[in-house]
């Protein structure tokens, strides 16, 4: 799949962009992985992830979860990314929807990801839909969520190493909520506050919404 951009947001030198990408092929330094508390990459997203990389990951994330418990929601680890071409995969834990507060819950989960990249000082991160799938979090409540964590890590970290976060998407409802939040050619700003609606770009392309039941469809939809 050959990636198209929907929408970006700058910070100064650094950027935030949506795009339609298959994650595995993202040209970045590091993922991040939908993961469960356990480290059980059963389907979706870690699945995929867990087949391309190898055993060494999934032997990282067993010896992890053996030294030092489950991983609590909103905290977020880091592994190998075995045959991946990345520098390493980062397993953040979101909330299922129902446990209450799930919009600052993603919000932490995807922050402590970044974080894990800034610490080590790599210079670009890709993240999927994470909360979307499996774990039913509306998808007006991960858009917010997304956006929000984006501009809080990087008003917190304004010289972060880390310049590039790309939310990979398929087709599909959730990567409509962000291209009408998310001007395509925006000018230089501030993401706006949690919940403000963005005016969308004339004429932007939109996207299409995969018909139910098509494979890339149903593969993203079944990550937690």
């Amino acid at each position: 799949m050959a990636a198209a951009t929907i929408g970006k947001l700058t910070f100064g030198a650094a950027a935030f962009e949506v795009v339609i990408s298959d994650l595995l092929q993202e040209p970045v330094e590091c993922i991040v992985n939908a993961a469960n508390g356990e480290l059980a990459h059963g389907g979706g997203v870690a699945a995929a992830i867990r087949q391309a990389a190898g055993s060494e990951l999934d032997q990282e994330c067993r010896q992890r979860i053996r030294a030092h418990g489950r991983i609590p929601v909103g905290e977020a680890v880091v592994t190998t990314a075995g045959r991946l071409p990345f520098k390493g995969v980062i397993h953040a834990v979101g909330p299922r929807f129902g446990v209450g507060d799930e919009e600052n819950k993603l919000v932490q989960t995807l922050k402590n990801a970044f974080l894990r990249a800034h610490e080590r000082g790599w210079k670009s991160l890709a993240f999927p839909a994470v909360s979307s799938g499996i774990f039913s979090v509306p998808h007006d409540i991960c858009a917010r969520a997304y956006l929000r964590a984006v501009r809080e890590f990087f008003t917190l970290y304004p010289q972060s190493p880390l310049q590039t976060i790309r939310l990979a998407l398929f087709p599909g409802p959730l990567a409509e909520h962000l291209r009408q939040r998310v001007p395509l050619e925006g000018r230089r700003r501030r993401m706006p506050k949690a919940g403000a609606a963005l005016t969308p770009i004339p004429n932007a392309p939109r996207v299409l919404v995969t018909a139910p039941g098509e494979p890339l469809a149903r593969e993203i939809a079944s990550a937690p």
